[in-house]
């Protein structure tokens, strides 16, 4: 399984949420966001399943930005494989 996270954009005002779209396999499975300092963060999957701080903090989902491609992290990696792949 391979992930792949996409800015998804905001609104114009520089104080909106940020958004990514997660794919998996070039599948759309969720997105999630983060408010403009990093504080508030959570991810809705396309199931309708929603959390609020998945992992604590946005820094420990999402890594680089800037001049460093988007990625998510390993413990992003896991917590998405968990959610996404637990069995009943």
């Amino acid at each position: 399984m391979t992930y792949k996270v996409e800015h998804a954009g905001r609104t114009n005002s520089s104080f909106d949420d940020y958004k990514y779209k997660i794919f998996e396999d070039g599948r759309l499975v969720a997105e999630y966001w983060h408010d403009y300092r990093g504080d508030d963060h959570g991810i809705k999957f396309v199931n309708g399943k929603e959390e609020n701080g998945p992992l604590g903090r946005m820094v420990d989902f999402l890594e680089g930005g800037g001049p460093q491609p988007l990625v998510l992290s390993l413990k992003a990696i896991t917590y998405l494989n968990k959610v996404l792949h637990e069995t009943a």
